[in-house]
């Protein structure tokens, strides 16, 4: 596939309108998606005809569903490693420069918006959610870690926020998502098509017209027990307190922390831990670092076959046990 055809990129009124068009994959990122956006961003970033850039993802279904990592699994099976790393390499470039661009980026998202689709919105100064949005970074049930420069965000959340996301992969929908910092307006399905063509029109204004006081919910009456668990020092100190806690909220963590990668789940929360003293650019240099041995680690593969490929959700993880992964440790990953 071309970009002509995975983009979809249209200019008028100071905006550039960029739709992600592979709606039979949930708008997923391939590589010819990753540098054309790298391509037009630094084309708009000197352009004075374009005063605004609006994102959104095409089908109906899916703001953007993350990178393609089937492909990339099958680049790795074929033996093209340094394929993989400059893919990757490639997407964190491009989530460095909507950071960087000093223009507005708006995303509309509406419906999926997980991993690599975080990456394309979250640095971009305007993320509006519907009720239908749903975000997530499930990596580590795929063998990987929160990539894309989510450790930057992930690591300034309030409390122990950023590290239960991180691990288990939750999905947050629409006003949680404003509560969390992943999304920063939040805006009726119904009422999306007026905003959306008011931005069209070139007025960005609107967005602070449109959008709806997203208040406390669910999320903030689970923050204490996320702060009480999560907030614990190690990953064990995480799954004890998950026991003494004695919830079915803290059962259903504990299920889902069973099924992901050890050694994803140790990876991300150094991660995180390192990523609080960190800027952007450094915490995107520690995911390119990180992608390079953990693509190349057995559960990279293994997850995205169990959970994409096979889908029989029956990974076989290396190592298959905490205590097992914790012998061996991460610190290699860092370097």
């Amino acid at each position: 596939m071309t970009e002509a055809d995975s983009l979809i990129v249209e200019q008028g009124n100071g905006v550039a309108n960029l739709r992600l068009n592979r709606p039979g994959a949930l708008n997923a990122l391939d590589p010819a998606m990753i540098t054309g956006i790298a391509r037009h961003l630094e084309s708009w970033r000197s352009d004075p005809a374009v005063s605004m850039v609006l994102v959104e993802g095409e089908g109906g279904r899916a703001f953007c569903a993350g990178g393609d990592v089937r492909a990339a699994r099958r680049m790795l099976l074929d033996g093209d490693a340094e394929g993989v790393n400059a893919f990757l390499a490639e997407e964190y470039r491009m989530n460095g420069a909507i950071a960087a661009l000093p223009k507005p980026w708006v995303s509309l998202i509406d419906g999926v918006c997980m991993g690599g689709g975080i990456g394309v919105s979250v640095h971009g100064s305007h993320r509006v959610a519907t009720e239908a949005a749903v975000f997530a970074m499930p990596e580590t049930t795929i063998g990987l870690f929160p990539d894309v420069g989510t450790s930057f965000v992930l690591s300034r959340m309030p409390g122990a926020l950023g590290v239960w996301l991180g691990l288990t992969g939750a999905r947050l929908q629409g006003e949680a998502a404003v509560e969390a910092g992943f999304a920063t307006h939040f805006i009726a399905r119904q009422d999306l098509p007026a905003l959306r063509g008011a931005l069209l029109a070139g007025d960005a204004g609107a967005i602070d017209r449109m959008a709806r006081r997203a208040g406390p919910g669910a999320l903030a009456a689970l923050r204490p027990a996320i702060d009480r668990c999560f907030g614990a020092g190690s990953v064990a100190a995480i799954l004890a307190a998950l026991r003494a806690e004695n919830s079915d909220w803290a059962r259903e963590q504990l299920s889902v922390l069973d099924r992901v990668s050890p050694t994803s789940l140790l990876v991300t929360h150094e991660m995180l831990r390192r990523a609080r003293d960190l800027d952007l650019p450094a915490c995107l240099a520690m995911d390119t670092a990180l992608a390079r041995g953990m693509t190349a680690h057995p559960d990279f593969a293994e997850g995205v076959r169990a959970l994409l490929v096979d889908k029989d959700n029956a990974p076989r993880w290396t190592p298959p046990t905490l205590a097992e992964a914790e012998a061996v440790g991460v610190a290699r990953f860092f370097g």
